[in-house]
């Protein structure tokens, strides 16, 4: 898919690895709605560097653990980007919370991890794909975690509900077919974001250390490889790891 002239909302746009994304999708050519739920300065940044590259930006509030939100928020960025032709499901929450420590994982954080890492993925993919059909397709790119792959990360309610979205992603791949392609990008430690300071110490060395190219992942690679799930015609329900080898070795 040619991807100049599209409309693209990136949710937790107003983060590190979102503004990554944001920009890299604008480099493509893309418009870009940036969804944040509380930050709304990071939000009108991204937005400002999403429009010094030349391409139209707009913010959008949207807490997607709350389904109402939903189907307004994703109306809202296709009205101001005129049309929507590319989902990236970047936003997501976690806790740090050590696999032993299962006293501490009440059903409050698990809830809220599964209402906002699943939940709100599935949401707004229901609702972007109504908006998709009618520009005549899409790409839905959904960001997971090696932690879904491995029982590793922050905690055990997260790494079970980034494995829940990679298999939503098969899933959504099925049911979105022909004209909508669902992929995941499963990234593994990536240094100096809020999400990767929430993770246990720990785990952090651990996967530093467990890497084979000695290096952890870049926001930057995961961001080209959304680009590269959205350009391709021919591959969906496929998950690709950004994690410095850590699975291999």
């Amino acid at each position: 898919m040619d991807l100049r002239g599209r409309g693209a909302l990136v949710t937790g746009g107003s983060g590190d690895l979102g503004t990554a994304i944001s920009l890299a999708l604008a480099r493509a050519g893309c418009s870009v709605a940036v969804a944040y739920v509380g930050n709304r300065r990071g939000a009108d940044e991204t937005v400002a560097a999403v429009e010094a590259l030349g391409c139209p930006a707009t913010a959008v509030q949207l807490d997607q653990a709350d389904p109402a939100a939903i189907d307004p928020a994703v109306g809202a960025a296709a009205d101001a980007l005129g049309r929507l032709d590319v989902l990236v499901n970047n936003a997501a929450w976690n806790i740090g919370i050590p696999f032993t420590e299962l006293d501490r994982l009440t059903v409050d954080v698990w809830d809220r991890m599964f209402d906002t890492n699943v939940r709100g993925p599935f949401l707004l993919a229901r609702a972007a794909a109504t908006h998709m059909r009618k520009a005549g397709g899409g790409r839905i790119v959904n960001i997971a975690s090696v932690a879904g792959l491995l029982p590793t990360g922050s905690s055990l309610a997260y790494a079970s509900s980034k494995s829940a979205l990679i298999h939503l992603t098969r899933c959504l791949a099925v049911a979105l077919a022909p004209d909508i392609t669902v992929n995941c990008v499963a990234p593994g430690l990536v240094e100096g974001t809020r999400m990767a300071n929430r993770i246990p110490p720990e785990v952090t060395e651990h996967l530093r250390k467990s890497v084979v190219l000695g290096r952890a992942a870049e926001a930057g690679d995961i961001a080209e490889q959304v680009v590269t799930f959205c350009r391709t015609d021919t591959i969906t329900g496929q998950v690709m790891v950004v994690d410095g080898g850590f699975c291999f070795h």
